[in-house]
């Protein structure tokens, strides 16, 4: 099961190219302090301006350096069917152990678009799938309904949820039951998501707050007051470092925030660009609320 603190991870780059040995230090800095899974590939990753050969590298390179340790739910989605299928058998070959897979952007399919999107997909692979529902960069919202269709096809597991709306955690639970997987896409409502059915998080804090993440999750899992206390508390920490980190569009903040820890550069690729001198003054004074820095 896919659990806990996963961590949408950064793609370093040094001089305009994909810088390997930083992006190798990052994988055991996570496998370091508590982290649940590593999700190669994604937004976060700024999969839209990675090569194909950087895409499959980040990919292989995070399955070869985890050694199985901790899962591998690799970034495949596109907006062309054909291409998230191509992806994600890649994915597959190279020892990945499920996929992610964001709704189709730009096209704007129907519903039913939708699910024969993910159907083609699923019936030419072998992994487990999450469905990536995220409107706000999608434009389109899949449907409790168009989810419940693809729960009983034989590779859809769950849905990393980026909607924001708490209230699909209680319907998509009470429609496809407990065994379909609810990760939340939103740092910043992931002890509300726990609480309500969901059971971890897809994270961009991850990135430089590990530890924090990974401890938080663990509490809001639990049945103890004791350590439920100690989640709200590990919550409201966090809670500024949440917002700060999307002042601006994201990965930028958080490749800020790498950067302040020497995990990396803060380059990113156009037409992403570096935070402004206000934002990295607000970053810095989270981080260091948080005792990162």
């Amino acid at each position: 099961m896919f659990k806990g603190s996963n961590v949408a991870l950064i793609t370093p780059f040094k001089n305009g190219k994909l810088d390997e040995e930083a992006y190798i230090s990052l994988i055991h800095y996570h496998l370091e302090n508590g982290t649940s899974g590593l999700v190669p590939a994604g937004t976060t990753g700024e999969s839209p301006t990675l090569s194909n050969d950087e895409h499959h590298r980040v990919i292989e390179l995070c399955i070869k350096e985890s050694k199985g340790k901790i899962p591998v739910i690799a970034g495949t989605g596109s907006n062309s069917t054909s291409e998230a299928i191509t992806l994600t058998k890649y994915a597959e070959k190279a020892g990945a152990d499920c996929a992610l897979l964001v709704t189709p952007y730009y096209n704007k399919p129907t519903q039913e678009g939708l699910y024969q999107h993910y159907k083609a997909i699923n019936d030419n692979c072998g992994i487990p799938i999450l469905i990536y529902n995220i409107p706000s960069r999608s434009v389109i919202d899949m449907s409790i309904d168009t989810m419940s269709r693809l729960f009983e096809l034989k590779n859809i597991v769950g849905v990393k949820d980026a909607t924001g709306d708490l209230n699909r955690v209680n319907l998509q639970k009470s429609k496809m039951g407990p065994d379909f997987i609810q990760l939340t896409g939103n740092d910043d409502n992931s002890f509300e998501f726990n609480k309500r059915g969901g059971v971890g998080s897809i994270s961009v804090t991850a990135n430089i707050a590990p530890k924090l993440c990974s401890d938080f999750q663990n509490f809001s899992l639990s049945n103890d007051e004791n350590e439920l206390d100690k989640a709200k508390k590990i919550d409201k920490i966090m809670q500024p470092l949440h917002k700060a980190l999307f002042i601006e569009s994201n990965p930028s903040p958080v490749k800020y925030g790498a950067k302040l820890l020497n995990l990396c550069s803060d380059d990113v690729r156009l037409p992403l660009v570096n935070i402004t001198n206000e934002t990295k003054k607000i970053v810095e004074s989270a981080m260091l609320n948080a005792k990162l820095i």
